[in-house]
């Protein structure tokens, strides 16, 4: 499978000034395929070391002295490692805290090695408070499930693709393009990103094997829990795993998943699940000016769960029901706006860590709420979900209004088109939504 960050393994591989580099996201996402690839398609020999496979890789880091590292790792490789030409490979890095503090001397004293680090519990060795980062010294990038349009690439839709990509406002897309767009969407809906699923879909076109799939994956991360048993107690994180999907796009409340239990214990359960890659919060802001962190509301947020397809596998939903329903109007539209935090999480730039915010204003009786909001150009643009072909769009002028914006979007069924300061972007064409913010303000 084609994978967007495959061109960013590619430019850090070229860069001479390049860093050790950490691959950060959850489980099953594809992190360990990706790098395996450019090991094998861009490098002479490659070197892969899996520390919770093999613990024995742990000893090697009993100093932090890059040649004495380099001497162990050959031999037990019983080949030589040659600077510039091979690429070390440290999975599940997170085992070995040591391996991750080594990373900074490769820096300094042989940055001509390619080294990547990688693990689906990493975030949680970084954030421990006896951890020091090797700051300035390591580069990061941010792997999630299977965007819409890397499905696309999967699933070898080249031609449709190639239509895609020629489409703008004065030229949308036909009404039969629009159509299969929209069907392959409903496909997405239902299979999501997750690597495996897709590959299960693409071998065998079995919707119910697919399912199968999904139920594996979700039970491979509980299983995982027991990993974080040292961070927060495990019941917790069954709970907030379990119900979380219930409550996708909607405010969150402790109340909701559990009013006996005190919601500082949820909280730190909830934390940690969003470390792991499992949950992403969206965050109210008041949206006043960029960055939108700076008027971030910590206590006012969303969740969304790691993939699309798992959400919905997640909530038992069979497929049959899927497939009897208008699958983007189910939980009332929460699916489409799950889909929507996924794109702009998975479209964005791998070198960063992207943060998803929704604004919200409280005035007595006339309060508002846009779904999401992202910066662009210096601009922040609000968004609105809407999973059918219609809908108001009130928050939405009251933020062009306020915000005095210049326009605002409307993702949803409808086909591409300007409507006034309202330009409407059907969900498939996500992936392209940078550029047609740059032909509107042409």
């Amino acid at each position: 499978m084609k994978r967007k960050i495959d061109q960013a393994l590619l430019d850090w591989k070229n860069d001479p000034d390049h860093m050790p580099l950490l691959l950060r996201g959850a489980r099953q996402v594809g992190k360990t395929y990706c790098v395996r690839r450019l090991g094998q398609e861009a490098f002479d020999d490659y070197f892969e070391l899996n520390f919770e496979k093999d613990p024995k890789y742990k000893e090697i880091f009993d100093t932090f002295d890059p040649r004495e590292i380099l001497v162990q790792i050959e031999a037990r490789f019983q080949k030589k490692i040659r600077p510039g030409k091979c690429l070390v490979f440290f999975d599940e890095i997170q085992e070995c805290p040591s391996a991750i503090m080594a990373l900074r001397y490769f820096k300094e004293e042989m940055q001509e090695l390619h080294i990547i680090g990688a693990g689906s519990l990493l975030e949680f060795a970084l954030h421990a408070p006896d951890f020091r980062m090797p700051v300035g010294r390591v580069q990061f990038l941010y792997q999630y499930p299977l965007s819409f349009h890397e499905f696309l690439m999967a699933l070898e839709k080249d031609f449709l693709l190639e239509q895609l990509d020629a489409v703008s406002f004065e030229n949308p897309p036909s009404s039969a393009l629009h159509d299969e767009c929209q069907k392959l969407l409903r496909l997405y809906f239902v299979l999501g990103g997750m690597p495996a699923v897709v590959a299960k879909y693409k071998n065998t076109q079995d919707l119910l094997a697919c399912q199968d799939m999904q139920s594996t994956l979700l039970l491979g991360y509980r299983k995982d829990f027991g990993k974080y048993s040292k961070y927060t107690e495990h019941k917790y994180l069954e709970l907030l795993f379990e119900k979380a999907p219930l409550h996708i796009a909607e405010w969150f409340k402790y109340s909701k998943i559990a009013p006996h239990i005190q919601s500082r214990t949820l909280k730190n359960a909830l934390e940690k699940l969003s470390d792991a890659g499992l949950i992403h919060l969206v965050h109210a802001t008041t949206a006043t000016g960029v960055p939108l962190i700076g008027t971030m509301n910590e206590r006012k947020f969303k969740p969304l769960f790691i993939d699309i397809g798992l959400a919905h596998r997640a909530c038992h939903i069979d497929i049959e029901n899927i497939i009897k329903q208008d699958i983007m109007l189910m939980n009332k539209g929460a699916l489409a706006e799950q889909f929507v935090g996924q794109e702009l999480l998975c479209n964005g730039r791998p070198i960063e860590d992207k943060k998803l915010f929704f604004w919200h204003r409280e005035k007595g009786t006339n309060s508002a709420e846009v779904d999401y909001v992202f910066p662009f150009d210096g601009k922040i643009i609000p968004i609105e979900v809407k999973a059918g072909a219609t809908g108001r769009l009130r928050s939405l002028q009251l933020f062009l209004e306020e915000k005095q914006a210049h326009f605002g979007l409307r993702l949803s069924a409808l086909p591409l088109k300007k409507e006034g300061k309202i330009l409407s972007v059907p969900l498939y064409l996500m992936y392209r939504l940078n550029e047609l913010l740059q032909q509107s303000t042409r």
